[in-house]
């Protein structure tokens, strides 16, 4: 088989992850544009061998706009990642690789931080959770999540793919201005 494709590995620099996540932002999100972005998410995961799953859903309600594997062997595990990963997103705002190198990797320090206690295995900070942002709106209304590559792997498709997505739309995107 064919080596698997490359995906352009993220910064690790928080200052930079977080202007990337927030410069990324989209002039709307519907339904059709979810369907674009997993659908565009799935053809470009094709090209690994490993099976990965696709998801995103709403910020509020966990509503599910796209869901879907790319190739044979997942597991309901990937559903459970899927599921830390967008609780980590939504209650912190960020995406999951900010919160992994905030806490380079270490989950003990993670959880006491935050005080998880015994839900501490309710959240995910390793990559491929992602916050979905409209430009003039409060927040985050959806979450993507890639489950199944390396961890920078599935947070760089994501970032890779929304930027392409934007540029494709016409949308200019807008850098973090400096003091």
């Amino acid at each position: 088989m064919a080596a698997d494709a490359t995906i352009p590995m993220p910064p690790r620099d928080l200052e930079q992850i977080e202007t990337i996540d927030h410069a990324l932002a989209f002039p709307t999100f519907t339904a059709q544009t979810a369907w674009s972005l997993g659908s565009a998410l799935r053809t470009k995961l094709l090209a690994f061998s490993k099976p990965v799953v696709i998801d995103i859903s709403l910020a509020h309600g966990e509503h599910c706009l796209f869901h879907a594997a790319t190739h044979s062997g997942t597991t309901p595990d990937n559903d459970f990642w899927v599921s830390r990963k967008r609780a980590t997103v939504l209650r912190f705002g960020s995406s999951t690789w900010y919160m992994h190198n905030k806490f380079a990797g270490d989950e003990p320090a993670f959880a006491a931080k935050y005080a998880l206690g015994n839900s501490a295995g309710s959240y995910a900070i390793h990559g491929g959770g992602w916050p979905v942002r409209v430009r003039g709106v409060e927040g985050i209304v959806a979450v993507v999540v890639v489950s199944g590559l390396k961890q920078e792997q599935d947070h760089g498709i994501i970032v890779q793919t929304v930027s392409e997505m934007l540029e494709e739309m016409g949308v200019e995107v807008e850098k973090k201005k400096e003091d």
